[in-house]
């Protein structure tokens, strides 16, 4: 196992931080103050101008319970989380403490990335990851009290299990995986794989492979108990899927959310429309993830490839055909796929020109994108 570089990560955390705070700090005044006065702001609406979108409901969510039926939408670990540490603090602290929490765990998941991403390819690679999985433009959402880097972490922290052959571990951060994304139960996938993989070693060792495959159950359990909670709130154990068309959302072939996008960019949405740059966003992250997936299918671990290529089949099985956007929140949803990350880094490597661009374009983008989500504008 490598050495994690802990002070060149901490750095990377610490300031990519630092930006959002100040992007955050600059943007609300000069937005909402009144031009040319020394009036300050609402401090309030200032320190929750980040409580926008799902971090709002994540946060209710803590603080309030699930209101049925909508709400179920939303798997309960990072709210419970919330609810567990904020209980004790009092009604004030629900949105800093799920700041915190999904900060934190993108921090654990940083020093697990680097592990899986040196494996593959080497310390360069493995920093590479680290710094475009922090400038992306869409990490801003690691930043929110949003479940993505708590998803990030257990999956990551899953893989990393896997690779050590420590198959309870792998089984116990999957579970709590499957507790916080309904994707977390397409572990049970990349599980199969990597033992299939590492049979020779186990029974090269006299280890039982039935027994090593005994952990992979502890995945869908997550789910289940779930499905338990929503089946006794609410009467139905899937209510989870069955609400997802309130959210615009409806299962089809997973080429039709792209298509309907491209019709809608071209011959749909006027120039210069703000459904228009939402759309190329919503795509550009979409295709070019696919392109990462398939580009790097012989370059990762069979295992690592699977995973994304679950991961981007499942978001592209439910578009959201009733909105403007049909592939909304993709631009989101691909950050937890570490992989492509790895495949990325790689990249980089072998095109210092495509380093060069991401460098210069990626943070731009960011800063830009933040002060959309600051601002409470579409940005989900």
């Amino acid at each position: 196992m490598k050495r994690a570089p802990t002070r060149d990560i901490l750095w990377l955390f610490f300031g990519t931080r630092l930006i959002l705070i100040m992007v955050t700090y600059i943007t609300f005044i000069l937005f909402t103050a009144p031009k040319y006065s020394s009036t300050p702001v609402d401090t309030v609406a200032l320190f929750t101008s980040w409580n926008h979108w799902d971090a709002a409901n994540y946060v209710r969510i803590a603080q309030f319970g699930y209101r049925p039926p909508y709400d179920f939408a939303f798997f309960p670990l990072l709210p419970l989380l919330i609810s567990l540490i904020s209980h004790l603090l009092g009604s004030w602290s629900y949105l800093l403490v799920g700041t915190i929490i999904s900060n934190a765990a993108l921090l654990g998941a940083l020093f697990v990335l680097y592990q899986l991403a040196a494996d593959s390819g080497g310390d360069k690679v493995g920093r590479r990851t680290l710094l475009y999985l922090c400038i992306l433009p869409t990490a801003f959402y690691f930043f929110a009290a949003y479940n993505e880097s708590l998803f990030l972490l257990l999956s990551a922290s899953t893989f990393l299990a896997m690779r050590r052959q420590n198959w309870w571990l792998a089984g116990c951060m999957g579970l709590l995986a499957a507790l916080t994304r309904s994707a977390g139960i397409f572990l049970v996938i990349p599980y199969l794989v990597e033992l299939w993989n590492s049979r020779e070693s186990i029974t090269a060792s006299r280890q039982n492979l039935l027994l090593r495959a005994l952990p992979v159950i502890l995945i869908p359990t997550g789910t289940l108990l779930y499905s338990i909670y929503c089946w006794h709130v609410t009467g139905n154990p899937v209510v989870f899927a069955t609400v997802q068309s309130h959210w615009g959302r409806h299962t089809m072939w997973p080429w039709e959310g792209i298509f309907h996008a491209l019709y809608d960019l071209f011959w749909v949405q006027p120039f210069g429309s703000f459904n228009e740059v939402h759309i190329i966003l919503d795509l550009s992250a979409t295709l070019g993830f696919i392109l990462l997936t398939i580009w790097g299918w012989r370059k990762l671990r069979l295992s690592y490839s699977v995973w994304t290529g679950v991961l981007l089949l499942f978001m592209l099985l439910s578009p959201g055909v009733d909105k403007t956007d049909v592939l909304l929140s993709n631009q989101r949803l691909v950050i937890e796929m570490f992989p492509a990350f790895i495949t990325m880094a790689m990249l980089g490597m072998k095109y210092p020109r495509l380093h060069q661009a991401f460098i210069l374009v990626f943070p731009v983008l960011l800063a830009t994108m933040s002060i959309v989500f600051i601002m409470n504008r579409w940005m989900v």
